[in-house]
């Protein structure tokens, strides 16, 4: 296929590629400044073909590199801000990064030796050179570690046609066009934030770019600019509905949908979203997967509380006979882990080539999927299954607990008991959270104990890190 980057270029030189809102850049503009930055890399050592790692914010120039290393056949190693050194410099090592490439903002002494500064590259002189004229559809265009929610991540290998095959799916489900405007406020180190740019190339649309997520800004830029999409996860569109509340602001007449990932929402916030006439799409997906195969459109959501969805029109699912783990194919999964660049790891391939998510689900009788927990996550309790996200959903509505993540602990009775560590305001007591328990569940699946903290550890993505909250347990029972 065609150099994403020249053919946008090509179709639509004066459409609008990027902005974050004081700084822009047109595809034929983009075209330009890619072909500036392939020399920068070139005399700055970075081989042709070599991966490059990259350390970055949600910042103008991050998107401006990114794409100059994707166009020049470069493939881009994705690093979380938020890991030590030593986990990155693993990272980098397993990867074979040819080198990295800091912004400035995150820079660190530890990773000099191999590193260069934004500034650095883009103030090289160099002259222009060509890009790769086409990309190999098999080709990595990507490596990105998953999350680590449960252990060492993971590096995912991401093809050109892992992120068209996604890049399709969701557009044909959204019904994107070049006219639309996605908002990114997840980070791009993330294929929650990293898809958006890939769906820009691809569709010829506009990114907007925002450092962070801060939902006044975001709120803002929703009523003021010409936004029509918007990633999020649950804590995230609830902060925009709290903060639309008090401003009372409706959003710009362009606006269509926000995309929610990172686990469905309850009746109450689906209620309010529609109230406040924001379209919700809830969806599933994962890094290994490029973004979502699974979505649930806001007509839909009110008749299937807590789906996930159907799968999209190139995701075929199914569910194991034994315990219901998901099982799925689509041309969007990725062929491989680090270490293993040319087959899928083999531990999570079913003999007849479905990949194995590792969660556990179950489909209404019309065919809606429900996501019911992780494999690792279930809690078995005197021999009942307990999935603590079903837990969770039945508390989303009580009043004063903004949130909560329940984990198994150890109990010589029952084998494993649920205990639930909370956020929440003073006034929320263990004995009101127990008897609203009761009230919603059976009786074995309430949480046995509510352990009060003034946050829920999350990795970059928003989701609460249920390995730690284990560990916090084993330290103290």
């Amino acid at each position: 296929m065609q150099n994403w980057v020249e053919k946008q270029a090509l179709i639509a030189p004066d459409h609008l590629a990027v902005t974050d809102g004081s700084q822009r850049l047109t595809f034929s503009q983009l075209l330009t400044d890619t072909q500036q930055i392939n020399g920068q890399l070139t005399q700055a050592g970075f081989a042709p073909q070599k991966a490059v790692a990259l350390l970055a914010n949600n910042s103008f120039e991050a998107y401006r590199i990114a794409m100059a290393l994707l166009a020049s056949g470069r493939p881009i190693v994705w690093l979380n801000k938020r890991l030590q050194s030593t986990e990155l410099l693993r990272q980098i090592q397993n990867s074979q990064s040819g080198g990295v490439i800091v912004e400035d903002a995150l820079w660190r002494d530890d990773l000099a030796n191999q590193a260069v500064s934004f500034s650095d590259l883009l103030n090289l002189p160099a002259q222009s050179l060509a890009l790769q004229s086409e990309f190999d559809p098999n080709g990595t265009a990507s490596i990105m570690f998953t999350s680590g929610t449960t252990g060492r991540p993971k590096g995912v290998v991401q093809t050109f046609n892992n992120h068209f095959s996604s890049a399709v799916s969701s557009m044909l489900n959204l019904g994107m066009t070049p006219t639309d405007e996605w908002l990114c406020a997840v980070p791009i180190f993330h294929i929650s934030g990293f898809s958006i740019l890939m769906r820009g190339l691809i569709y010829g649309m506009t990114v907007r770019l925002v450092p962070r997520f801060e939902a006044k800004m975001v709120h803002t830029i929703l009523v003021n600019e010409p936004i029509t999409t918007l990633s999020v996860v649950p804590f995230m569109l609830k902060k925009l509905l709290a903060q639309q509340v008090t401003t009372g602001e409706p959003y710009n007449s362009k606006f269509r949908v926000m995309l929610l990932g990172g686990g469905p929402i309850d009746l109450a916030t689906l209620n309010q979203s529609q109230k406040a006439g924001i379209a919700v799409v809830q969806s599933y997906g994962m890094t290994e997967t490029a973004s979502q195969v699974v979505a649930l459109s806001n007509q839909d959501a009110p008749a299937h509380i807590g789906s996930v969805g159907k799968p999209l029109f190139l995701t075929q699912i199914r569910l194991t006979d034994d315990q219901g783990e998901i099982l799925l194919k689509t041309p969007a999964l990725s062929p491989a882990t680090i270490g293993q660049r040319t087959t899928t790891t083999a531990r999570v391939m079913t003999p007849d080539g479905w990949y194995q998510t590792g969660d556990i689900g179950h489909f209404d009788a019309a065919g809606f999927l429900y996501v019911d927990g992780r494999v690792d996550d279930m809690i078995i309790s005197g021999g009942e299954n307990i999935f603590p996200d079903e837990v969770e959903a039945a508390y989303q509505a009580f009043a004063g607990l903004q949130e909560i993540s329940v984990v198994g602990e150890k109990s010589p009775d029952w084998g494993m008991v649920p205990v639930a560590f909370i956020v929440a305001d003073s006034s929320v007591t263990a004995e009101a959270l127990t008897m609203y328990g009761r009230r919603k569940l059976a009786h074995y699946k309430v949480p046995k104990r509510f352990i009060k903290v003034t946050e829920l550890p999350k990795n970059a993505s928003g989701k609460v890190q249920r390995a730690k909250l284990r560990a916090q347990l084993a330290i103290n029972p």
